[in-house]
């Protein structure tokens, strides 16, 4: 039996483990059993507090539901922090974490955290691709994890994620990796609304974090607009993400706010 957490960061949910003493060494099938929501938990994906390698204080081990390790996610880390903080006695005002995408650092303010990321790069703007049959521009940037934004100027309730989503997602233009999806929506006045479908979910979810910043940075690029960038998700949450534009689509101080709440603890076997 092993103990775990269900957490929730703006609808982003994961399941959570301490594997501080390195004692688990679970699989891609046993993992990806885990996250299923029909046989296991349920999950987005799957959290591990492992010890510092390089000099953070921990190391983030992040998993998606198919079981495949991530680089990153940013609604993941924050739940990440919150859960060390508890594991810790709840006295951390900040800590730092080892990423596949770098150091992440992480402050709380109650039940909100703000995580400062690693720079993004790879922007790219304007990109004209055929997407199952329909012509789109897409724009792109890498925040820890590579995204796809497209901006939405119908009904955003009436894009068919699934099918576009995916088209995307395996697109030649992102070969071989592939990418997460971002369907973008300006309200006025007020915040973004996005839609996100995940790279190794392979479906929509109702948050994803480093597609809100994805989708901050390149909503401040068309409209020339500066931070802070109010972002709603599928969820029903506003987070905040901020940033220092350098010039030239680089970027550094890029932070963002938002819940990372505790569902429920456990303990599951694993076959």
């Amino acid at each position: 039996m092993i103990s775990f957490s269900k957490m929730n960061g703006a609808g982003n949910d994961f399941v959570v483990l301490d594997n501080r003493d390195e004692s688990l060494s679970l699989s891609r099938e046993q993992i990806a059993r885990l996250c299923n929501r029909q046989r296991g938990i349920g999950a987005d994906g799957l959290l591990a507090v492992e010890p510092s390698q390089n000099g953070a204080d921990y190391r983030m081990r992040y998993y998606n539901a198919d079981g495949g390790e991530a680089e990153m996610c940013g609604n993941g880390a924050r739940c990440f922090a919150r859960f060390v903080n508890r594991l810790t006695g709840g006295k951390l005002h900040k800590v730092s974490f080892e990423t596949i995408a770098g150091v992440i650092r992480a402050e709380f303010d109650g039940d909100l955290v703000t995580i400062t990321l690693s720079p993004p790069f790879g922007m790219a703007m304007g990109a004209a691709l055929n997407v199952d049959g329909e012509p789109m521009t897409v724009h792109s940037v890498n925040t820890g994890v590579p995204h796809a934004v497209v901006v939405v100027d119908g009904d955003l309730e009436k894009v068919d994620i699934r099918r576009f989503g995916s088209a995307i997602r395996f697109h030649e233009h992102f070969a071989p990796s592939g990418t997460n999806v971002n369907f973008m929506k300006v309200l006025e006045p007020g915040p973004v609304a996005i839609r996100t479908y995940e790279r190794g979910v392979e479906d929509e979810t109702l948050a994803c974090g480093t597609g809100m910043v994805a989708c901050a940075l390149i909503h401040a690029k068309l409209a020339d607009i500066h931070p802070p960038i109010r972002v709603q998700v599928r969820g029903g949450d506003t987070l905040e993400v901020n940033f220092m534009d350098l010039g030239d689509n680089a970027y550094d101080n890029v932070t963002l706010k938002g819940p990372a709440d505790f569902t429920f603890d456990g303990s599951v076997a694993i076959g």
